[in-house]
Parts: structure tokens; C-alpha cells; sequence
């Protein structure tokens, strides 16, 4: 049985204070609360950074990180920064290097805080070389992306290691049918489970409050998308060509943009008078910005990386109350309340008149299409899975 004695540890793909927040930070925080101590251990470095400043930033942030102590940042969630070798994930030498400074550190923290019958929950592969070395109860793989598709990513390296931790898994959870298909091929015990939203937290958007004075000062109707602005996953031709025919739209963007990119086609949007690029905001405020907006998107660029996507900000919109546009993702053909799908920029264009006519969603509507898609109710049948092995 999952019981409140066991602990999780958690290895992910992202940094604790990632300005995006992703499945990895909501899982650790939301079984925190449900009462499981979490070792949070943050990403060991998918792809080889380059010598961008960007990379030689976070580099920098890490190096000073990793001589710190363990750090906590929520109730129940203490944060580890490893510090490991980021390239060659193939090299026996690299993974040899890095599964000792990570098995010591690990056992370590483990035995230092207590840790029993500890779940090994990981959103990567590149942890095989531990597994013999850390003691642990079950192991979980929740994958969440196609990551082989991410530029920069070693694909034949995270392949090899991929089917080898899928042989090993007690479980498997997917957050698209298309990834669930891909790992059933190595375990049959691969379950489904769409991403999820903080149903209470988007849900103020709903409420009657202020707007944020940098986009109340926008005109209507404003046609909005937040998240970080990735060439390789949002089709910013489609935006484009829209906003060029719709000068009376105004476009809004909360995000920057993926780090080291440079796309054309942003500078060309960012030249558009009715398209406006208001940076990252947190996480606490966005309620406030969803309040504001008409309708908001989903423009997705359809390639092999966004095939196996479920994005979290649907459900995210769905509990704000707006009415959704999104280019034909996989998903959409199962889950379709509050949004129209359309493929191309013209019938993409009519589908966000469509849904500034129909205005926004009811409190019915919003939360018939939420159901029981929140982060608690996921949890609690994932380790309903755990329990029954």
C-alpha cells in the first residue's frame, strides 16, 4: 500500500523555480500535501548546454546551488540541486562519473532525513545507473513529453535508456494515448492520464476583480496565450498571417521566449501594433491576466514533439472560464468542451470569431468540462495503481 510512510523522490526535468511551472513541480507540491514527504531532485541536464549566455548562466546558478544545502521550498518538499556532468549521457565514463557523486549524495540525504519505502517517481531515464545503488520500494515513470523530439536532445542515448527503465518499471503513466502506445510496447502495466489543472487557482478568474493595468490598457478583443514561446512547439506563421487580417484583434502574449531562440517570425510579430509581448508573469497573478482576456489559444505547430502533447493549459483555460481555440492536436479528439479546433489560419481566424460571439464559458460549462481533471483526484488514482501491484 501507498501509506503516509512512504516518501517519494522525485527526479525531474526541470528546475524548482522553473519560471514555467510543469507536471514535475505540481506532482511533488500536490503529494506533499496529500501528506508523502518529497526529495525534489532537479534536472541533471537533457540536452549538452552550449556557450550561450543563457547556458553559461545556468550553469552558474548551479555550480552555486550545488554546494548549498538541501533547500525547502514547500511543506513536505525538500529541492536538491545535483551537480553532474550535462553531456554524453552515452559515455560510460560520463554515466560512471555521475552515478557515484549522485549515489553518494542520494543515500546520503536519504538516511539524513529518514527517508523508508521510498517511490521512485522519475520523468527521465537517466537514472539507471542508480537503481541498484538507492534503495527504493517501486518505480514509476511518468512521462509527460516526447523529449527525444527537443532539440538538443541525444535521441540514441535517451532511446537505449528509455526501454531499459521501462522494462524496470512497476509503472508507467502517460500524459497522451500516443505516449501510452509508445511505453506499452516495454511495460503493459501504462496507464493514461490526461495533464490537469489547479481548478481553484484559475478558477478566480471567474470571480469579478481588477485587471492588470499593462493589459487593461490593451483594446478588446484580446486574443491570448501563456507559456513560454517555443518556436518548435507554437506555429507563430499561423499568428502571423491572423494578425496582419485582423488589425482590429489584439494579440497577447504572456511568456518569453525559449531560451537561446531566435525566430524571425517573433521579431516580425513584435513589429505588429495590435501584438503585444508582455513577458513572464508569475504564477499567482495569472488569474488576474486570464479575467482579461476574450478568448484564448492553442496554436500549436503540428510536428512530431506536439503529436504526443496534452497541454496543461487547457484545463487551465476550461477553469478561467474562456473559450479555447486550438490547431488539431491528439487530444483534441477526445476532449473538446469550451474549445473549437480548426487547422488552417483562415478557419482558425473564423473559429476565434466564433468564440468572441459566443463569449465566455458559464461556471456550468466550465467546470462540466474540468470534471474530476484536477491534480488531486489524478494523483489519488495513480497511486490507487501503486497499491494494487
Amino acid at each position: 500500500m501507498v501509506e503516509k510512510e512512504n516518501s517519494f523522490l522525485i527526479f525531474s526535468t526541470a528546475d524548482w523555480d522553473a519560471p514555467y511551472w510543469t507536471n514535475k513541480q505540481h506532482t511533488a507540491t500536490h503529494l506533499a500535501r496529500m501528506g508523502f514527504r518529497v526529495l525534489y531532485v532537479e534536472s541533471l541536464g537533457l540536452r549538452a548546454p552550449t556557450l550561450n549566455r543563457t547556458d553559461l548562466k545556468r550553469i552558474g546558478v548551479r555550480l552555486k546551488k550545488a554546494f548549498s544545502p538541501l533547500k525547502q521550498r514547500a511543506q513536505n518538499v525538500l529541492v536538491f540541486s545535483p551537480l553532474v556532468i550535462p553531456f554524453k549521457h552515452h559515455w560510460k565514463i560520463t554515466r560512471t562519473i555521475n552515478e557515484r557523486i549522485l549515489t553518494w549524495q542520494l543515500n546520503r540525504f536519504i538516511k539524513q532525513l529518514g527517508f523508508k519505502n521510498t517511490i521512485v517517481w522519475t520523468y527521465h531515464p537517466f537514472i539507471m545507473e542508480l537503481l541498484d545503488r538507492v534503495a527504493h520500494d517501486k518505480l514509476v515513470y511518468h512521462c509527460v513529453d516526447d523529449l527525444t523530439a527537443v532539440p538538443g536532445i541525444d535521441k540514441i542515448a535517451f532511446d537505449k535508456e528509455e526501454a531499459a527503465l521501462l522494462m524496470r518499471c512497476d509503472a508507467v503513466f502517460t500524459t497522451s494515448e500516443t505516449l501510452r502506445a509508445h511505453c506499452a510496447t516495454k511495460n503493459s502495466n501504462a496507464h493514461y492520464f490526461p495533464n490537469v489543472a489547479d481548478i481553484t487557482h484559475f478558477g478566480k478568474a471567474r470571480e469579478a476583480g481588477d485587471i492588470p493595468s499593462d493589459l487593461s490598457c490593451i483594446p478588446s478583443p484580446r486574443i491570448g496565450y501563456v507559456g513560454e514561446l517555443s518556436d518548435y512547439k507554437i506555429d507563430f506563421s499561423l499568428i502571423l498571417s491572423i494578425a496582419k487580417k485582423k488589425p482590429e484583434w489584439h494579440w497577447v502574449f504572456i511568456g518569453d521566449e525559449r531560451a537561446g531562440q531566435e525566430s524571425i517570425l517573433v521579431r516580425e510579430l513584435r513589429e505588429c501594433p495590435n501584438v503585444h509581448f508582455l513577458g513572464h508573469r508569475s504564477y499567482k497573478v495569472l488569474p488576474d491576466y486570464l479575467r482579461g482576456f476574450s478568448v484564448a489559444t492553442l496554436p500549436t505547430l503540428l510536428n512530431t514533439y506536439t503529436r504526443a502533447m496534452f497541454p496543461m493549459k487547457y484545463f487551465e483555460y476550461l477553469a478561467a472560464g474562456l473559450p479555447i481555440v486550438s490547431t488539431p492536436l491528439a487530444f483534441t479528439e477526445q476532449h473538446q468542451a469550451g474549445m473549437v479546433v480548426a487547422a488552417t489560419a483562415v478557419y482558425f481566424s473564423k473559429a476565434i470569431q466564433q468564440q468572441i460571439d459566443r463569449g465566455r464559458l458559464t461556471d456550468f460549462e466550465a467546470e462540466d468540462g474540468i470534471k474530476d481533471n484536477t491534480w488531486d483526484a489524478r494523483l489519488t488514482k495513480m497511486l490507487r495503481i501503486l497499491d494494487r501491484l
